[in-house]
């Protein structure tokens, strides 16, 4: 699972890297929790959750229908 999750991470990465930021995947749960942590200029940006929600959850949902949520840690 964990294997899929990074390939769905590699897809967003491209153009978060474009605007200075970057995603590291921290685990997946068995219960289909994704953990992140947003780097560079994402780190602390007012419009990290909506980038964390609307853009890199939604894409690994798409990818990943057994995932349930990610967060950011």
């Amino acid at each position: 699972m964990k294997e899929k999750v990074q390939k769905a991470i590699d897809l967003i990465r491209p153009g978060l890297q474009a605007d200075g930021g970057d995603v590291e995947l921290i685990d997946v749960s068995p219960d289909g929790v994704v953990k992140v942590k947003l780097t560079g200029a994402c780190q602390g940006c007012p419009m990290s959750q909506m980038t964390l929600k609307m853009g890199i959850e939604k894409i690994i949902k798409s990818q990943i229908p057994d995932i349930k949520e990610v967060i950011s840690v």
